[in-house]
């Protein structure tokens, strides 16, 4: 008895790429310079700064790392997701300080931010889902599993 196979979604898509590269690039530019947006400093301890640049600057290379990873399905999958789930936080949070501090006049900036974060945590949920995905056709062993991008 054969079973429909198991797809299982690839964080390789160029947007998503292009957005872990970015989040590297921001955490990194900030931690450098020291130009923290105001909302930022208005919002949070200079500790929690410090850990949201580190977020941000992790989240892309932990995301990268975990997409493009060689091994097992399920460990690069995971490795994507602790990624994302810094993205998704690190992003959130500025989004809670820019509206914090600016309300509706944050709308514009603070709303595509928010697009971000929800990105993010929606990438999150689709890789749980994969994950049992995976599961279900481990166990099963007849179940094909076919990963998105082919090469993993």
């Amino acid at each position: 008895m054969t079973s429909r196979p198991i797809q299982v979604t690839s964080g390789r898509h160029p947007f998503e790429a292009a957005i872990m590269v970015a989040t590297i690039f921001v955490g990194l530019v900030l931690a450098t310079t020291g130009q923290v947006p105001k909302s930022a400093e208005k919002t949070m301890p200079h500790e929690l700064i410090v850990v949201w640049m580190t977020m941000l600057a992790a989240a892309g290379l932990v995301s990268l790392v975990g997409a493009w990873w060689r091994g097992r399905v399920e460990t690069g999958l995971r490795v994507e997701m602790a990624g994302v789930l810094l993205l998704a936080g690190g992003v959130t949070m500025y989004v809670i300080a820019v509206f914090t501090v600016s309300g509706w006049a944050a709308l514009v900036a603070g709303g595509f931010v928010a697009a971000i974060a929800v990105g993010g945590w929606a990438r999150v949920v689709q890789i749980v889902l994969d994950l049992r995905r995976v599961d279900r056709a481990r166990r099963a062993e007849f179940i094909p599993l076919l990963v998105e991008d082919g090469d993993r």
